[in-house]
C-alpha cells in the first residue's frame, strides 16, 4: 500500500488504490486485495497507509488495466500537462456528468493518484482515459478547439453542435502554440482568468447546450424558433 502512494511504482505494478466506502462502491471491477479495518486488518495498520485526512474503512486495490477501455465520444477534454492531480480529478468528474472522455498529455497528474482518485468521486470507472491527440491522430476529425484566456472567439460562437475537442493548457503556461488546433476560444469573465477545472466545465456546458440546439432544428431546412 505504501509503495503505490509513489507514481513510479503505481506505473511499475499497474495497480492503485481507491481509499474510502464511496470510491471502493463505485468501481467496476473486483479488486486484487479488499482491506477492511477490523476484518482483514486492523484499524490503526490501515489508517498507516492511508493518505486521507481521516483514516478509510476500507481500502480496495485495483488493477489499472480494468479501468474503461477507450471509446468513441462525440467528446473530449484533452488536458496539456495539467499538473495539479485535483484539478484532473474533477477534469474526470465533470467529463462524466456530459459524457464526455479526458485525453491526456505527457507531465499531466497521474488520475490513479490519490488526490486526483478522491477528486474523480468515482468517475475514473466511467470515463475513458485517452492519450492526448497528436498531429495524426484519428480525432483530428473532431473540431479542436483550445481554451485561451485572451483574444480567442468567444465561446459561444464557436460552432460545437458536433464532435469537438476542447484542448486545456497548463494551469501557468497555458496551451504552447504548437499544439495543433483549428480555434482558440475564450470564456468572456471578470478576471483574469479561469482554473482549469471551471473552464472545462463551461466549455463542456456550453459544448451540451449547442449540440441540443443542433439536434433539436427541424429536418430539410425548416425555420426553428430555438435561440
Amino acid at each position: 500500500m505504501r509503495k503505490l502512494h509513489e507514481r513510479r511504482w503505481r506505473d511499475k505494478l499497474g495497480l492503485f488504490a481507491c481509499e474510502g466506502e464511496d470510491l471502493v462502491a463505485a468501481a467496476t471491477a473486483e479488486p486484487v486485495e479488499l482491506l477492511v479495518a477490523g476484518e482483514t486488518v486492523e484499524p490503526a495498520l490501515l489508517a498507516e497507509v492511508s493518505t486521507a485526512a481521516h483514516p478509510p474503512r476500507v481500502i480496495g486495490v485495483y488493477r489499472r488495466e480494468d479501468l474503461p477501455s477507450p471509446d468513441d465520444r462525440p467528446c473530449v477534454l484533452a488536458l496539456w500537462r495539467v499538473a495539479d492531480p485535483g484539478n484532473v480529478g474533477t477534469l474526470i468528474r465533470t467529463a462524466d456528468a456530459f459524457g464526455a472522455a479526458v485525453a491526456l498529455s505527457e507531465g499531466c497528474a497521474d488520475p490513479t493518484g490519490p488526490k486526483a482518485l478522491r477528486a474523480s468521486a468515482g468517475s475514473i470507472w466511467r470515463v475513458p482515459l485517452l492519450p492526448f491527440p497528436g498531429p495524426k491522430d484519428a480525432r483530428d476529425a473532431s473540431h479542436k478547439v483550445a481554451l485561451v484566456a485572451h483574444g480567442g472567439t468567444p465561446l459561444a460562437g464557436c460552432d460545437l453542435g458536433r464532435p469537438v475537442t476542447f484542448l486545456l493548457g497548463a494551469e501557468r503556461e497555458g496551451l504552447p502554440a504548437e499544439v495543433e488546433r483549428d480555434v482558440n476560444a475564450t470564456i468572456a469573465v471578470a478576471v483574469e482568468s479561469l482554473n482549469v477545472a471551471a473552464a472545462g466545465a463551461i466549455a463542456l456546458y456550453e459544448w451540451r447546450r449547442q449540440t441540443k440546439i443542433a439536434s433539436s432544428w427541424p429536418a430539410q431546412g425548416v425555420a426553428s424558433n430555438q435561440p
